[in-house]
């Protein structure tokens, strides 16, 4: 790859993050939505019914705040846990791959939020306004450096 498209993608990288952030968040608090009250096509839960109901709730309340950069990292982790829980119980005794049990969701959801526990929200967080933070230099920046000589 030329250097200087990669020194452009690796400023670009918080933005990119943060469209990632966003886009994750949001279906997934859709997805809540559409099962807590049966809009967009989803069939309602019963209220207060284990897992879920629990799970709808997880869902839109981490999914919004994933998706708005508010409280980000514990958000998706506790995003990337019930997606965990949701493949390993009620996928995975089906069958083993997700392809053959139904659990491509939970489990891309799942190590999608992980991503974000340990990436950060990235640009254009609500949690950038608070406290202060500010935006992260990406982490690996591509350099050019003229070749060195040795004299003998």
């Amino acid at each position: 790859m030329p250097l200087r498209l990669s020194l452009r993608l690796n400023e670009a990288q918080p933005y990119a993050l943060g469209l990632y952030r966003f886009a994750i968040g949001l279906i997934f608090a859709l997805h809540g939505a559409s099962t807590l009250f049966g809009v967009f096509g989803g069939r309602e839960a019963e209220a207060g019914a284990w897992p879920g109901w629990y799970a709808a709730l997880i869902q839109l309340v981490c999914g919004a705040l994933v998706a708005l950069g508010l409280g980000t990292r514990a958000a998706a982790f506790l995003a990337s846990g019930s997606m965990a829980y949701a493949y390993f119980t009620v996928h995975q005794p089906q069958a083993l791959m997700p392809t053959e049990n139904g659990g491509e969701a939970s489990a891309i959801f799942c190590w999608a939020f992980l991503l974000l526990v340990f990436t950060g929200p990235g640009a254009l967080a609500v949690d950038r306004f608070f406290g202060g933070r500010k935006e992260h230099a990406p982490v690996e920046t591509a350099r050019h450096e003229e070749p060195r000589t040795v004299s003998v």
